[in-house]
């Protein structure tokens, strides 16, 4: 059993390979990349801090700055002001933010019906029951503490980073 939950570790790391390729593509039909269609879609619905976002996807806090900062100066997203934190304003879309991510939606949806055409709707519930038992499996096992030793990362909640509307981000 061992062998095959690390075969199917190696076929996760492919899949998320070749997944985050073509969700950079996916991205790029609306000028955008991966990151910045994850952040937009992380604060769709509701404007949050940097440091939230990148608790929600998973992914270091200065990166999420470099991306937000982006999009504002692109004007698909603004930072407004926090009434819990002066210190750190919240990031929310703009009218043309909203239109990007729906134009990157669009075509992610197009995508994911073609490559969920050859594949029965079971065994793709199947494998998202086997995967979700594999990630609670490692969190309960600390498979990321520093002291297992394991090397194995454990991000927190958002680490599936999924969009506000719960679809993966990328293909």
């Amino acid at each position: 059993m061992p062998d095959e939950i690390a075969l199917l570790v190696a076929d996760v790391f492919e899949a998320a390979g070749l997944l985050r390729r073509s969700g950079e593509a996916i991205a790029a039909t609306e000028g955008q990349t991966q990151a910045r269609w994850q952040l937009l879609s992380a604060v769709s619905e509701s404007a949050q801090t940097v440091a939230q976002s990148a608790r929600r996807l998973g992914v270091t806090r200065q990166g999420v700055q470099r991306v937000a900062n982006d999009l504002v100066a692109e004007g698909l997203a603004a930072f407004r002001p926090n009434p819990d934190h002066r210190g750190s304003p919240l990031l929310a879309l703009t009218a043309d933010g909203h239109r990007v991510l729906d134009g990157i939606t669009t075509r992610a949806d197009e995508v994911h019906r073609t490559l969920a055409a050859d594949i029965p709707p079971g065994e793709i519930a199947g494998a998202r029951t086997a995967l979700r038992r594999l990630i609670e499996q490692v969190r309960r096992h600390g498979a990321g503490d520093r002291q297992s030793g394991t090397g194995i990362r454990q991000s927190g909640a958002g680490d599936r980073q999924s969009g506000a509307d719960g679809r993966a981000q990328g293909a």
